[in-house]
């Protein structure tokens, strides 16, 4: 197949592209941002028609969550624009459009995971961008679009919540992190396992929820942080988010429900505290502060 990866260089198109190059006969365009802009219409349009995929994955986002609370036009840009030109080109060329997607798009005051069909309810500019995003895509391209939403990523590329709880382990005797926030951490790399088997099988357009089974909260991901380190989880501390004031709210709890995947018969991402050990064994040196 012939695979066009929009959003490249960050951490889930990375390991995207690294995990395409290792399977036989599988052609892979990988452009960054400054390769491919994808709210430039031309642009776009020429990629597209040139290249001709199979498959579109759009990585592409603008994930500054609290500069978005200022700028909100360019996560708009980049969120909402972006994926609806990338639609109109699928749907003109037959190509799956493959969308990534966030939690942000729910209001956070859930007590049980989101199912996929949810009302989304964005309380910040970054999801309201990315929900434009997705309600683009499914109005352009009903037939081929794909929204994957996904929750609390990190990789070994780029930066990340793991790399900096790593950094502040090393220049803090204690951490204080929020426990009243709740989620499910998601590798990247496992992660774009499955975003390969999406777009590999005969499945049904729509949206989908793809994150790392079960549930914690920041609190608990830096203790294990901690522990994959080496490092005693005891001097994590729990505090509340009011202190920790930010300009773009975030959810109090973002867990997002796989059912919809696992119905449609495609395979389940890691238990997230079994992902992390893997991530540390595999990259463990790419989470380390230099």
């Amino acid at each position: 197949m012939r695979w066009l990866v929009t959003g490249a260089r960050g951490q889930l198109g990375t390991d995207l592209h690294r995990l395409l190059a290792e399977r036989p006969g599988e052609e892979v365009l990988a452009v960054g941002s400054s390769e491919l802009d994808v709210a430039d219409r031309v642009a776009v349009a020429d990629a597209v028609a040139r290249f001709q995929p199979d498959v579109v994955v759009n990585c592409a986002a603008y994930n500054a969550v609290d500069q978005a609370e200022t700028d909100p036009a360019a996560a708009h840009r980049v969120n909402a624009v972006g994926p609806a030109l990338l639609a109109a080109e699928a749907a003109r060329s037959g190509a799956k459009l493959i969308h990534i997607s966030t939690d942000y798009v729910f209001d956070g005051t859930a007590v049980e995971p989101y199912p996929v069909d949810a009302p989304t309810n964005p309380r910040s500019a970054y999801g309201r961008s990315k929900a434009d995003g997705e309600q683009a895509v499914r109005e352009l391209a009903p037939d081929h679009g794909y929204v994957v939403r996904t929750s609390w990523v990190y990789g070994a590329h780029g930066n990340n919540f793991v790399k900096t709880m790593a950094r502040l382990e090393r220049s803090n005797e204690t951490l204080n992190v929020v426990d009243d926030q709740t989620g499910a951490p998601t590798w990247t790399y496992d992660l774009a396992g499955r975003l390969i088997d999406l777009a590999a099988g005969d499945y049904p357009p729509g949206i989908y929820h793809c994150t790392g089974r079960g549930r914690t909260t920041w609190f608990g991901f830096t203790r294990a942080i901690f522990a994959e380190l080496g490092k005693d989880p005891e001097r994590v501390q729990p505090t509340t988010t009011d202190k920790f004031p930010r300009p773009a709210p975030r959810p109090a709890f973002s867990v997002l429900s796989d059912a919809e995947w696992l119905a449609a018969g495609l395979p389940p991402m890691m238990e997230w505290r079994e992902a992390l050990a893997a991530a540390f064994a595999a990259d463990g040196s790419a989470y380390l502060p230099d």
